[in-house]
């Protein structure tokens, strides 16, 4: 079932993408998140991200269905985590739909004229790709029914929330207009909070 959502997910947001920007898309379909413009502490998180990340899916089949590591969360935790990756697809495609500059890496993207994107849900928070991500990071183990893998989404959890500080310091100092953005929209991931 959660394959089945995110394909959808992917077909949907292809076809939107190939009408409507398609410089985007190539981008978000790079295989390996490394450019050559990319800092080197982003080339190192990223690393991290990567590796864990593919650990957040393989987890749960050891946890839940091969060697029974912990009792399985209750099923209706399980459909509630299905039900949340919806709105999450939403506001995915509203910041896609925003932000053409949505690089899978840190980096000003100085060949398409990289500008300071502040409508949509960057009204809201300077990095909604990532608070929507944060969700994710949960909404996965718990759909699939494992404690374990809850653990790698508190450390991939920690991974974004570093990224965000060194990628807000590296817009404020590289990007024109940033610093006048981040007097306007006072928060990184959550109003109000942070």
């Amino acid at each position: 079932m959660l394959v089945g959502l995110w394909a959808v997910f992917g077909v949907v947001m292809t076809n939107y993408l190939l009408r409507h920007d398609p410089a985007l898309l190539a981008e978000r379909l790079k295989l390996v998140p490394l450019h050559k413009d990319q800092k080197h502490w982003d080339k190192v998180l990223m690393l991290a991200f990567l590796v864990a990340g593919i650990g957040l899916y393989i987890v749960p089949g050891f946890d839940v269905v091969r060697f029974g590591w912990s009792e399985a969360l209750p099923l209706w935790m399980q459909v509630v985590a299905m039900f949340i990756h919806l709105p999450c697809f939403v506001m995915l495609g509203w910041v896609m739909r925003e932000n053409t500059y949505l690089s899978q890496v840190v980096r000003i993207d100085e060949e398409r004229d990289h500008r300071v994107i502040t409508t949509g849900p960057y009204a809201l928070v300077r990095h909604p790709m990532y608070t929507v991500t944060i969700v994710l990071l949960f909404a996965v183990p718990v759909a699939l029914g494992s404690r374990f893998a809850l653990v790698l989404a508190v450390f991939l959890t920690g991974l974004l929330i570093v990224r965000t500080c060194f990628e807000d310091r590296t817009l404020h100092a590289e990007l024109p207009g940033y610093p006048e953005y981040v007097k306007q929209t006072r928060y990184r991931l959550l109003p109000g909070v942070w």
